[in-house]
């Protein structure tokens, strides 16, 4: 048995998989991708591997092989259903697996984010998480009307005017985390009183104004919706540079980074560490999780001839932000132990071929890992906190975390 604690794993669903060619495999059901049944199956298998979390991707723009405008492609999958109803749809299906839909910071309300994701919350029983993402993207701006930016090309970003649109950027992803765990701290655990006799439901100097005015957001409060069954669902982010990890430092409870090796591994765990220090957060449990793109079979060739002949269906090689890995399930977990020796707390896969992948992961990965001590054998928490080994918080609005934040006393302590 390892000694050290298990790994924790989650995998990022989008479309019938991370290579743009998947959808043209034999199991990739392209006819079934805006279906209710495609998605419970996708997170049904992913349950039946006991992985920590599932998230959904999402955006504000048609998929694109270009990464900041639109393309004229008809050969690739495009069109999404929206992630945070597709987690609902499939949350009374599932028992034990987060839900983590992704939520575009950039122009969707936190206000309506907060009350989602409670309500998602709800629904699932305490297995909420949400994905924040920005985007710069000028056409995804024009859907809302309220602000524009201006053509950024990739070479664009380390230029004076990309840093400060990036920063700008994460700043108000920042502020929108912050209004939404205000809202969900909004109402305080007893709020409702539910009294038939008295005809009080609810205490009303339970429910409390958030008051939060920032250069992005002017939010009074409180939500709509009663404080979520987690007390604060998971906040997470992917991060590729110093600004997003700063974010995740400040604001998440997991971040997914792209580490290249092993020593890049260490150092952007450090990174994130010292920006969770800065934050006064160094006391607080905050995973980092190592994103990788999988192509798995039972021989490295078999993986490596299955990603070079989607590579040929789609004109080019497959590459991503994060490492892609071709191999066999073993050498995959030789690969993330060895990642893991970085400080990285769990992994998120994005399979190349979900309607293959998928089942390599969940039905060989898993037990690969499970031989070696590395990984659960049953589901042994009931919320996506307690997977991840979280506490539920106490609600900042309450008079004994108040009266302890007056004494000095920090809010794990209460």
């Amino acid at each position: 048995m390892s000694a050290r604690p298990p790994l924790h794993l989650a995998v990022a669903l989008d479309g019938t998989g991370w290579h743009p060619a998947a959808w043209r495999e034999p199991a990739a059901r392209p006819h079934d991708l805006f279906t209710a049944r495609y998605w419970a199956d996708l997170v049904a298998e992913a349950e039946r591997g006991l992985l920590d979390f599932v998230t959904f991707e999402d955006g504000l723009g048609l998929q694109s092989s270009h990464p900041t405008e639109p393309d004229a492609r008809t050969d690739q999958v495009r069109g999404r259903l929206d992630a945070v109803l597709v987690a609902a749809r499939v949350a009374p299906l599932t028992r034990h697996i987060g839900l983590v839909p992704t939520v575009v910071a950039t122009h969707t309300e936190p206000f309506h984010i907060s009350k989602a994701i409670a309500t998602l919350d709800y629904v699932s029983a305490g297995r909420a998480g949400l994905r924040v993402r920005v985007t710069a993207r000028p056409d995804e701006a024009a859907h809302f009307g309220r602000r524009a930016f201006p053509p950024l090309r990739a070479e664009d970003r380390d230029t004076p005017a990309g840093r400060a649109l990036t920063d700008e950027l994460f700043e108000e992803a920042a502020d929108h985390i912050e209004v939404v765990r205000r809202l969900w701290d909004s109402w305080e655990d007893d709020a409702e009183i539910r009294d038939i006799a008295t005809g009080r439901f609810i205490d009303r100097d339970k429910l409390h104004y958030i008051d939060f005015q920032g250069r992005h957001f002017s939010v009074r409060g409180p939500s709509i919706t009663p404080r979520p069954p987690q007390g604060q669902p998971l906040v997470s982010a992917l991060a590729h540079d110093s600004v997003p990890y700063r974010l995740v430092g400040r604001s998440a409870d997991i971040g997914y980074v792209t580490p290249r090796d092993t020593g890049h591994a260490r150092a952007v765990v450090a990174e994130i560490r010292a920006a969770q220090a800065a934050a006064g957060r160094a006391g607080e449990r905050l995973h980092v999780f190592g994103d990788l793109v999988v192509f798995l079979d039972d021989a490295a060739a078999q993986a490596e001839d299955r990603k070079a002949r989607l590579d040929g269906l789609a004109g080019h090689p497959c590459t991503s932000d994060a490492e892609v890995f071709t191999g066999t399930p073993r050498q995959l977990a030789e690969r993330l132990l060895e990642l893991r020796q970085a400080g990285l707390s769990g992994f998120r896969l994005r399979p190349g071929a979900i309607g293959h992948d998928l089942e390599r992961i969940t039905r060989d990965l898993v037990p690969e890992l499970q031989s070696r001590g590395a990984f659960r054998h049953a589901y042994e928490a009931d919320t996506l906190r307690g997977l991840l080994g979280l506490a539920r918080p106490a609600n900042r609005y309450s008079p004994k975390l108040s009266a302890s934040l007056e004494q000095g006393a920090p809010p794990s302590a209460v």
